[in-house]
């Protein structure tokens, strides 16, 4: 069965879906920023950074069938990154056609792999990146409770009680 990054799926023992979902909604400036303090490791590009289109689907009311919704631009990449203590692989697929983002985006993703720099990538990246994603959601939030029109009904008394008692007769 189909579980996207963002939804918990069962049997997810690693959090890379996680931060790879974090990574693909993260604004450049903060993935450029946090990146250029980071060692720079040997980058062998396995699929240089390109455009493409997706078909994204929808359900009718949330949960019925699939439909074909539209086509979405994705822009992916994946590298190879050669540190001191071996390499890892790096993937990012980003909506849109930015393919900086991409490329930070494939390189934090094999940065992170590697369990000494988790810990201080999880602070100075994913936290910042989650904090941001909130920020934007409680802004949208906001900005959707504003357009909000709450429609009321009045129930018209067409009689009197006296009325009611003779059509109950």
């Amino acid at each position: 069965m189909f579980h996207s990054f963002d939804n918990a799926g069962p049997n997810r023992s690693t959090p890379r879906p996680e931060w790879m979902a974090l990574l693909a909604r993260a604004p450049v400036a903060l993935l450029e920023s946090v990146l250029a303090d980071q060692p720079a490791p040997t980058l062998q590009w396995l699929r240089r950074p390109e455009t493409g289109l997706y078909m994204v689907q929808g359900r009718a009311g949330g949960t019925g069938e699939r439909f074909n919704l539209g086509e979405i631009t994705v822009t992916r990449c994946a590298l190879r990154a050669h540190a001191d203590d071996g390499a890892s692989v790096g993937v990012a697929y980003v909506k849109g056609r930015n393919h900086r983002q991409a490329q930070l985006a494939a390189l934090a993703d094999a940065l992170l792999q590697d369990a000494g720099q988790y810990d201080a990538l999880e602070q100075a990246l994913l936290g910042p990146v989650r904090q941001h994603l909130a920020e934007q959601k409680a802004l949208r939030a906001t900005r959707a409770r504003s357009t909000t029109v709450d429609f009321f009904t009045v129930a018209r008394e067409t009689g009197t009680d006296q009325d009611e008692e003779e059509v109950a007769e």
